[in-house]
């Protein structure tokens, strides 16, 4: 090969082709150790059972001062567990190792739920026994059921996302009105409801929970926006104007009516006296005047928030631009999925005393309602997400052309 065939081919990238596939191969190598720390999260999840049984079986017959032995020595054992489990290289954002943990604790609470309603035993009898009694109410019941499932998976997707190196912002969104919603419910229930008084140093532990998750709330809002968009579709967009748009027609139908509901609502469990507030509560939604008061603070929730949320939705939907639209739909689907799931289950639950569950001449009116009152934001939040062009403002470049 002559000199100067040899320089331009150094100069070139034929002969640093193997820095390349060096440098790929580090990628993949650390991407497969990453894969494998995610890995680690679902089988460190799985042992929530076994651990679940060995303390249950050892404390079944001690003492409430166990109780904090327990609890140091599961401590223990999770960061043993850790230790060997993710002993690989990890990803450097820590919401990776929150949501470990939250997973753990999810598989514990499907483990409650599922003890509670009497499909297995012998798992978690001493915590139902000695714990708080708001856990063992119908409230408690479904909680646990979402935390466990719906939860599960959410976290789940997260730990994949990030080990990938992926966004997880939408799955983040929407898991962050899920959250916010059953510790709001859950924790103002506790206080005001017929259990105040039992309030015990677990709740504590509760609230610590409640203090991470909320960091880790703050910390999927500070992610950037994975939205993109072509700079013609924008214009061809803002040409429409909202009557020609039927499927936003029917959706500002929606809000509107879902805004009157939520309002409707608030007032029933604030004992207006209104005979038609008077009627559904006896006939359609007794459990609205459940003692626990779970049911009265959400219905209050729903309507000092989605009442607000509905009229700012409209407007999204009429004007163009509003850039925030696709995320609130998404915390705000979170949070009513969360809410009708447990506001469902828990007014046909045995748990519920008989004179508050729905009556079975109006059970089939209130499952349809409740069921689209639920499900109609999970559809908004799809359009929201799939056809973002609405709500997205051009750049000033794209105005200048």
């Amino acid at each position: 090969m002559c000199v100067h065939c040899e320089r331009d081919l150094k100069g070139s990238n034929i002969l640093t082709e193997p820095n390349i596939w060096n440098y790929r191969l580090g990628s993949n190598t650390a991407a497969a150790m990453n894969v494998s720390a995610g890995s680690g999260v679902f089988l460190l999840s799985l042992m929530s059972i076994p651990i679940s049984f060995l303390f249950n079986s050892l404390m079944c017959n001690s003492s409430i001062e166990a109780v904090f032995f327990a609890g140091c020595t599961t401590v223990l054992i999770l960061t043993i567990s850790a230790r060997f489990l993710l002993k690989r290289k990890t990803p450097a954002d820590p919401l990776f190792y929150v949501y470990a943990v939250h997973a753990f604790l999810s598989v514990v609470n499907l483990i409650i739920g599922l003890e509670q309603d009497n499909i297995i035993d012998g798992f978690m009898t001493f915590y139902l026994k000695e714990a708080e009694p708001h856990i063992n109410t119908a409230y408690g019941h479904m909680i646990s059921y979402w935390d466990g499932c719906v939860h599960y998976l959410m976290y789940l997707l997260m730990v994949a996302a990030i080990t990938w190196g992926g966004s997880y912002r939408a799955i983040g969104l929407y898991w962050v009105g899920s959250f916010l919603m059953r510790v709001m419910v859950y924790i103002l229930g506790n206080a005001v409801g017929k259990y105040g008084t039992q309030v015990g140093p677990l709740f504590l532990l509760h609230i610590s929970y409640v203090l991470v998750s909320v960091w880790a709330c703050f910390r999927v809002f500070s992610q950037p926006p994975t939205l993109e968009i072509t700079g013609q579709s924008i214009p061809l967009k803002r040409s429409k104007n909202v009557l020609r748009r039927p499927l936003d027609v029917l959706f500002i139908i929606y809000l509107v009516l879902a805004t009157a509901f939520c309002i409707f609502r608030g007032l029933v469990v604030l004992d207006c006296p209104w005979e038609w507030c008077l009627e559904y509560a006896q006939k359609y939604e007794p459990y609205l005047k459940d003692p626990s008061a779970y049911p009265k603070i959400q219905m209050l929730v729903g309507m000092l928030y989605s009442g607000p949320y509905y009229i700012m939705a409209l407007y999204g939907l009429v004007v163009p631009g509003c850039e925030w639209m696709p995320d609130l739909t998404l915390v705000h689907s979170g949070a009513l999925a969360q809410a009708q799931f447990s506001h469902i289950g828990a007014s046909l639950h045995t748990r519920t005393p008989f004179s508050y569950r729905v009556p079975a001449a109006g059970q089939l009116l209130f499952l349809l309602v409740n069921l689209l009152y639920g499900l109609l934001p999970q559809a908004l939040c799809y359009r929201c997400a799939t056809r973002p062009e609405l709500f997205l403002r051009p750049s000033p470049e794209r105005k200048t052309q």
